[in-house]
This record gives structure tokens, sequence and C-alpha cells, in this order.
């Protein structure tokens, strides 16, 4: 068989790569689930944590997002499957779709639903399809292929 050989990458930035990828999902999962919530109840502290776990999970998606950046883009151009861009124009939307959801949590408590709900879920939505995407069709997904 004549494969391609694939460049294998750092052992250090595929284990950063590995650690810091999934984080995000989770602060963005609690973060709408914190918007039901408050949808549900009206209590404040709902409103405040799912702020904070988005402005978290923003955060924390910073460093996996700027590796996959140069994986898809700079150093791995020429052995990025469409998958992979696919992936990372996903996340790409879902953080800009977050950072809109960040800005509408700095309204008054009683301003931000319904917006925030499907904001947050939008997101969620995104990341589950980008995570089941990678997943799914065996591209590296945060491993570099041996």
């Amino acid at each position: 068989m004549n494969a391609i050989p694939y460049p294998r990458g750092s052992l250090l930035v595929n284990a950063i790569y590995g650690l810091l990828n999934p984080l995000p999902f989770g602060f963005f999962v609690a973060g709408l689930i914190f918007d039901v919530l408050y949808a549900r109840t009206a209590d404040v502290l709902w409103n405040n944590g799912a702020a904070w776990l988005n402005a978290f999970g923003l955060v924390l998606a910073i460093v996996p997002r700027l590796i996959n950046l140069v994986r898809v883009w700079i150093t791995g151009r020429v052995y990025a499957t469409s998958t992979d861009k696919a992936g990372f124009w996903l996340y790409l939307v879902a953080i800009i779709v977050a950072i809109v959801n960040a800005f509408v949590h700095s309204r008054d408590a009683y301003a931000v639903v319904p917006a925030s709900v499907w904001l947050s879920a939008c997101t969620v939505v995104l990341l589950s399809i980008g995570q089941v995407v990678t997943a799914v069709t065996g591209t590296r997904g945060g491993l570099d292929r041996e």
C-alpha cells in the first residue's frame, strides 16, 4: 500500500490537546443545564453560574483550538482531511456562538431568557456534531496516526 507518511507531531502537544480538548464541552453542557434551570426557576444564581461556566469554557477552548488551527491549516494542511477541516469550522462557529452567549449573559438577569438557552443549546449541538464527525470518520481527533 502506498500511503503518504503522516507526521507524528509532538507528544507534549498531543498530551496538552488531549487533556484540554474535552473540558470546554463539559463547561458548555453545564452552562446549558444552568440556563435551563434559570429559565424554569428564575433564580438569579443559575444565571450567574451559567455565565461563569460559559466564560470558563471559552477560556479553556483557546489552547486546544490554537493547536487544532496549527494542525489543520499550517503544519498538517497536506495531511488534513475534509473531516478535520469540518471539525475545525464547527468548533470555530460554536466558539463564536458562545462568545455571543457571553454578551447575552452580560445583560440584566431577567433579559437573558430565551436567548441564552438557545445559544447554549446551539453551542452544545455544534460541539457534539464536531466531535461525532471526527470520531466516526476515524480522523486524528487529538491523536496523530502512527
